[in-house]
């Protein structure tokens, strides 16, 4: 069900909108502590090393005691609020521009618009359309994530305020070049590669086992996910990085802190004082956060469609009736 099919006219593009952020929203309530994780590795200066003493994490189950330990259970949703309006506002978005470009593509094209190259573009330009708008939020909810005891900001409305006196409007863009150059095949990735495998399971599994349907969409969602994660993974470090600039006092406690001029400034000091490996901090909990969040969305997006589209045959059934 996702993307344009002429053969299903059933969800329209405000119920992708409605069905895209209702999908965001409870896989983001399940995954933020793989988020606060990821975002603490990734911003690490020191090697993810229990041999490297000044290093504050060195893996997931330590990282989890410690931050639990200093920090407490609330510390793994550190800035969720912003965070569910960057999931709401980023699905809503994402899933309407998408099924928009797929009808698109079906309209005024000669191409089929459930291939897999054109999930790929759709995907892509969908997402890009998305970060866009909700660049501001993602800055805000990894400064919150980032932050440690004692608090910087103390609210949303502080975070806002204090972020525009001190720094103007253009930190709230902070790292949007790095983003939109690794979204758009990150996202492109995930949806060719989700309808790439939904294609091929349609071809295992003989008509008469497709009960499972579920438990496909998510399956099929968790592989795209950590296939388009792993191949796009280093742009992820360089925007989380650049989203931080400015907010260095707050980050002392975690560590070495640097200050980069850009994008090519950050790759050049990370290669100069990280190697390669600081391009792929954090992987391990993105991965696993990769397969979680992709297979929740996807499986979250579908159900919800179905019930939309439910909800609607019902509808025009008891019309037709009375």
């Amino acid at each position: 069900m996702v993307g344009y099919d002429p053969e299903a006219k059933c969800v329209s593009t405000v119920e992708a909108a409605v069905a895209g952020s209702a999908s965001g929203l409870v896989t983001r309530v399940l995954v933020s502590p793989l988020d606060v994780i990821k975002i603490r590795f990734q911003l690490q200066i020191e090697q993810l090393s229990s041999r490297n003493p000044a290093a504050k994490y060195h893996g997931i189950l330590q990282a989890v005691r410690r931050i639990f330990q200093e920090e407490g259970l609330v510390a793994f949703w550190k800035g969720h609020v912003p965070a569910q309006f960057l999931s709401v506002g980023y699905g809503a978005v994402q899933f309407m521009a998408f099924e928009s470009l797929t009808k698109l593509v079906h309209n005024v094209t000669s191409y089929n618009a459930r291939d897999s190259f054109v999930h790929f573009v759709c995907g892509g330009l969908a997402a890009c359309t998305a970060t866009v708008a909700v660049q501001p939020v993602d800055t805000l909810r990894t400064r919150f994530a980032a932050q440690g005891e004692p608090k910087i900001y103390h609210n949303l409305r502080h975070a806002v305020v204090t972020m525009y006196q001190a720094e103007g409007p253009r930190t709230f863009y902070r790292g949007l070049t790095p983003t939109i150059v690794a979204i758009f095949p990150y996202a492109g990735l995930q949806f060719s590669f989700y309808n790439i495998l939904q294609q091929f399971s349609e071809w295992v599994i003989p008509a008469e086992g497709k009960k499972g349907g579920n438990v496909k969409n998510l399956v099929c969602g968790s592989c795209a996910g950590i296939i388009s994660k792993t191949l796009t993974y280093p742009f992820d470090v360089f925007k989380k990085r650049l989203q931080v600039g400015g907010f260095e006092h707050a980050r002392a406690a975690f560590g070495q802190v640097r200050i980069y001029r850009g994008l090519l400034d950050c790759i050049r000091q990370i290669m100069r004082e990280e190697g390669p490996g600081g391009f792929f901090k954090g992987l391990s909990p993105s991965l696993l956060k990769a397969a979680v969040s992709t297979g929740l969305v996807f499986f979250w997006y579908e159900l919800f469609c179905s019930l939309l589209c439910a909800l609607k045959s019902s509808d025009s059934t008891t019309r037709t009736e009375g």
